[in-house]
C-alpha cells in the first residue's frame, strides 16, 4: 500500500483521498482523562481522545504524537496535562493516535480528519501541535485547512515541515532542546527560516528530544501561546 517512492512533490489531495464517515464514542484507554472517540474514515478508523470544555468557545487544539503514535506527547505527558488544563479555560482538545505511525501522508490525513471533526462539533478555529515526526505532520496538515489558525512544532523533523512556507500569516511556534540527540537543533532554525511569519523559536539548553528536562517550562510556554492564539 505504501511505497518509499511516493512522489511528495504532488499535493496530498492528488496522491490520496479520504472522507470522514462519522464518529462513535469509545472507551478511553485506562488512566486517560477525556472521552474516547473513534473517527471512521474511508481509509480506516482513527482512535482519539476528546476533551470538551464545560464552556465552549468555538476553539480547540489537535495534538499529534511522534512516529510511535500514542496520546500523551513529550515532556512527561504534555498533551494529556494541557488538554485537561485548557478545557478548564474553554478550549477543546482532540488527541490523535495515528492509523499508520511513521507514515507522513497517512498521519497527515488523520490530523486533517480530526480537524474536520472538531469543526463539525463547532470548534471552527483550532491550533495544531505536533512533536518530532508529528511536527512535520501538523505543519503539512496546516497547508490543507483554513481551520488551523496556528501551529506549534516541538523537536520537529524537517520532512513535511517545508510546508511552513505556506502558513501565510498564521503563527508558528518552534521548540527544540539544544541537547537533542535524535533530531538536530538545526532543524528548528531551518523550519523557522521556511516560515514567513509571525514565528517564534524557543530552545532549551540541556534538553533532549523528549523535552523532559524542561517539561515545566514547555507547559507554561505552550499553554500561554495557545490561549493567546485562540482566546485573545
Amino acid at each position: 500500500m505504501f511505497s518509499p517512492d511516493d512522489d511528495r512533490s504532488a499535493p496530498l489531495y492528488e496522491r490520496y483521498s479520504i472522507e470522514l464517515l462519522g464518529a462513535d464514542d469509545a472507551p478511553a484507554p485506562d488512566g486517560q482523562p477525556g472521552d474516547g472517540l473513534t473517527l471512521h474514515t474511508t481509509r480506516g478508523d482513527v482512535a482519539c481522545i476528546l476533551h470538551r470544555p464545560s464552556e465552549e468557545r468555538g476553539v480547540g487544539v489537535v495534538w499529534a504524537a511522534g512516529s510511535r503514535g500514542g496520546f500523551d506527547g513529550p515532556a512527561n505527558g504534555l498533551y494529556r496535562d494541557l488538554a485537561v488544563r485548557l478545557s478548564e479555560r474553554g478550549v477543546a482538545s482532540l488527541r490523535v493516535n495515528y492509523r499508520h505511525p511513521a507514515h507522513l501522508d497517512e498521519s497527515t490525513l488523520d490530523v486533517l480528519t480530526a480537524v474536520w471533526h472538531m469543526a463539525a462539533l463547532g470548534f471552527q478555529r483550532v491550533a495544531l501541535v505536533g512533536h518530532s515526526f508529528g511536527g512535520g505532520v501538523v505543519i503539512s496538515a496546516s497547508r490543507y485547512t483554513t481551520h488551523a489558525r496556528g501551529v506549534a512544532a516541538l523537536a520537529s523533523q524537517t520532512m513535511g515541515a517545508e510546508d511552513a512556507a505556506l502558513l501565510g500569516g498564521r503563527p508558528l511556534l518552534v521548540v527544540h532542546g539544544e541537547a537533542d540527540a535524535v533530531l538536530p537543533l538545526v532543524n528548528a532554525a531551518t523550519i523557522i527560516d521556511w516560515a514567513p511569519g509571525p514565528k517564534q523559536l524557543v530552545t532549551y539548553p540541556g534538553a533532549g528530544h523528549g523535552l523532559r528536562e524542561c517539561a515545566d517550562e514547555v507547559r507554561t510556554l505552550l499553554e500561554g501561546w495557545l490561549t493567546d492564539l485562540l482566546l485573545a
